[in-house]
């Protein structure tokens, strides 16, 4: 089997695991602000363990072992991945001035909250992507069994930490009015550019390697933007604060333990 079509299935693998953690829209069937509010703090707090746990800290050891500095990339990266970020929000906001009929609502500004999680965690998805393809596509220079397993237990580890993050797009879409097909459907879309992403990552191993750890920076930088600009404030617009901000810490803890408990 061509390291290619290994690096497809591998993603294929981490996208259909997505689609199982967005799939459990289905079975929450509450749909009443304080449950979903309380799923919009959950959704915040394994965005925030993400970042670091799956993006900077991989980027900062990437970097390291590249011989880049690793200050200079993970700076760069993140704060260029919260500019890009706040950049489209300030786009839409023109946008939606330019167009006199189409004043500022609650409704504009959901779509907006929608637009920002999902680009921000299909950002996030991409550089995973890259990492299981130049995993596999570097068996071609060191074809033995500790790279192979290292190589299968990447896409394994990454798999099972998109399970939440597949929760966290479906359920606050479906918080914000979306009939739970389609919260599913942009859940597990978001997951669609890995095979994309892992293909190119096997193909260009090397050059993708060397933009790995700026990439992952980058989609560190987008993520917190989306939780501290959209996700954190919206959750708490709820009356019980103190307990959305608990769901929070909650889905923080569970990224955190999968994140360190995975590798």
């Amino acid at each position: 089997m061509s390291y290619v079509l290994m690096a497809l299935i591998a993603t294929l693998f981490t996208w259909g695991i997505t689609a199982a953690g967005a799939s459990l829209v289905f079975i929450f069937k509450k749909s009443n602000k304080n449950f979903m509010d309380a799923m919009l703090g959950f959704a915040g707090g394994v965005m925030i363990a993400a970042s670091f746990w799956s993006l900077l800290s991989p980027s900062i050891e990437m970097s390291e072992e590249l011989g880049i500095n690793a200050i200079a990339v993970a700076l760069t990266g993140f704060v260029g991945g919260g500019l890009l970020l706040f950049s489209g929000d300030k786009l839409f906001c023109r946008l939606e001035k330019a167009n006199p009929k189409r004043i500022y609502s609650e409704k504009n500004s959901s779509i907006k909250r929608r637009l920002m999680l999902l680009f921000s965690i299909t950002l996030h998805n991409i550089p995973e992507g890259l990492a299981i393809g130049v995993a596999f596509g570097s068996l071609s220079y060191e074809n033995d069994s500790s790279a192979y397993a290292g190589a299968c237990l990447l896409a394994l580890g990454i798999g099972l930490q998109n399970f939440p993050e597949g929760t966290a797009v479906s359920l606050p879409l479906r918080r914000d009015g979306m009939s739970r097909k389609k919260s599913f459907f942009y859940g597990q879309l978001s997951g669609i550019v890995e095979p994309v992403a892992g293909v190119l990552g096997a193909l260009l191993v090397t050059k993708m390697r060397m933009l790995l750890p700026f990439m992952l920076a980058f989609a560190a930088g987008a993520m917190i933007y989306v939780v501290v600009e959209e996700i954190i404030p919206e959750s708490q617009t709820n009356e019980k604060k103190d307990r959305m901000a608990l769901f929070t810490i909650i889905g923080f803890s569970v990224m955190m333990v999968l994140d360190i408990a995975l590798g």
